[in-house]
């Protein structure tokens, strides 16, 4: 399965002054298989390590922390010498050793000669429990579901992503039909790898289900196992909470639909538990589109998003016969899934800063405001072919941005300020420098 983070991992690997890399997502996306995918490919030999239920690796690490102590215990356990310049160190649920985190800073500033990836799925939790952590000392990579330029590589359509990196959109447009068919598929399977997997092999929507159920409830199972106890009802209603919040015309994140009278103050540490693993998705609102937009960011207010669009329309009992039903799939839920889809997207692009604005008296609202460093653009998601942008129209009129875009599912289209991207090109177009 092609992921195109491993092009970031050889980067990596590449460079002069490399640090141990730490990669973080949500359980399920895909982080074991990319290292030893990696691995496989890139080097002579790997060394893998699980540190879960991992004794002799707990104890290793209890004692000094020092690079070569600890390359004499590795080398041990995997029965053969370790030729720094052609192997892989994996670190793999490396949250359940926090020593094994640590040891990081030793090894980068004392060997920095050997490679090393870790990857841990409740790494966040970890991290906000007080665990050592070598700041300065790793280098981070985020893994989410895959995008659906990955979807459609994986389901055997390279040609159609090429299309859309190329910026062919007289072609492309020629086959929007196949797109948008491919898109809703994408909207009922998301991006988690093993439902991916199973899809392109069978394209069996009740076997999908089922691999979403089965994730789902290895999630719940998380709650209970790992969240504090008196913190696991509250995590619970508010991942349930969240299809219904998404839901609503104003997709402000409200309290009151956790339940009645229920306070930020309640669920602060269950938001925080949700974010940390990778769950859930925090959009804030901002006061002035400026850049960075971090200053103008409006704490009280924000959206909040799942991990995966197929996961949100498993838990919302999206039917496979509305996949057939024209365009009104990305109307459903008020367009709820197509929202998620678009922040699905735009996760994936390295180096975006995402949030949202609302006129002060809610009398307009764009979506998504996202900064690239340089500029600040709005983009206002449609659900349709309907493109009154009436939002965007103010938005320009009181900031007047370079370029906004509107993406939705009408043909792609440059006017002066304005650029009408398919939902289908959101991906690839503006995520690969278009």
């Amino acid at each position: 399965m092609y992921r195109t983070v491993m092009e970031q991992l050889q980067k990596w690997k590449e460079k002069k002054h490399r640090k141990p890399l730490v990669i973080r997502g949500a359980r399920q996306v895909g982080k074991t298989w990319l290292m030893k995918a990696f691995g496989a490919a890139e080097y002579e030999s790997t060394v893998y390590i699980n540190f879960d239920n991992n004794e002799r690796m707990r104890n290793l690490f209890k004692g000094s922390l020092a690079a070569d102590r600890l390359v004499t215990g590795l080398e041990l356990y995997a029965g053969h010498k370790i030729d720094p310049s052609n192997t892989l160190l994996i670190f793999d649920e490396v949250q359940e050793v926090p020593t094994a985190l640590t040891s990081l800073k030793y090894f980068n500033e004392d060997a920095p000669q050997y490679q090393i990836i870790c990857a841990g799925s409740l790494l966040g939790v970890a991290l906000h429990q007080g665990t050592s952590f070598p700041v300065g000392k790793v280098e981070f990579l985020d893994l989410y579901p895959l995008s659906f330029s990955e979807f459609l590589i994986a389901m055997g359509k390279e040609r159609y992503v090429e299309l859309l990196r190329q910026g062919d959109f007289d072609m492309a447009t020629m086959f929007k039909q196949d797109y948008s068919d491919l898109l809703k598929q994408y909207y009922y399977v998301g991006g988690m790898p093993e439902v991916v997997q199973a899809f392109a092999d069978n394209q069996d929507f009740n076997e999908v289900r089922e691999i979403q159920q089965r994730i789902l409830s290895a999630y719940e199972q998380d709650f209970s196992k790992h969240a504090p106890n008196e913190t696991v009802p509250r995590v619970r209603m508010l991942w349930n909470s969240i299809p219904a919040q998404l839901a609503k015309e104003n997709k402000k994140f409200i309290y009151g639909l956790i339940k009645e009278g229920a306070r930020a103050k309640e669920y602060e540490l269950a938001m925080l538990w949700l974010t940390d693993c990778g769950l859930v998705h925090k959009v804030h609102r901002v006061s002035a589109p400026s850049l960075p937009l971090k200053a103008y960011e409006d704490l009280k207010a924000f959206k909040l998003f799942l991990l995966d669009v197929g996961l949100l329309s498993c838990m919302v009992g999206l039917r496979q016969d509305v996949l057939l039903d024209g365009n009104d799939l990305f109307k459903e839920f008020k367009g709820a899934l197509t929202e998620q889809y678009v922040l699905q997207q735009l996760k994936t692009i390295k180096g975006l800063n995402i949030y949202y604005w609302t006129a002060d008296r809610g009398t307009a609202e764009v979506d998504f405001v996202i900064d690239n460093g340089k500029d600040v653009i709005p983009i206002e998601v449609k659900a349709e072919v309907n493109l009154q942008a009436k939002s965007l129209k103010v938005y320009r009129e009181k900031f007047q941005p370079r370029l906004s875009i509107r993406t939705s599912m009408a043909d792609y289209k440059k006017e002066d300020w304005l650029l009408n991207l398919p939902l289908w090109a959101i991906n690839t177009k503006f995520g690969e420098g278009g």
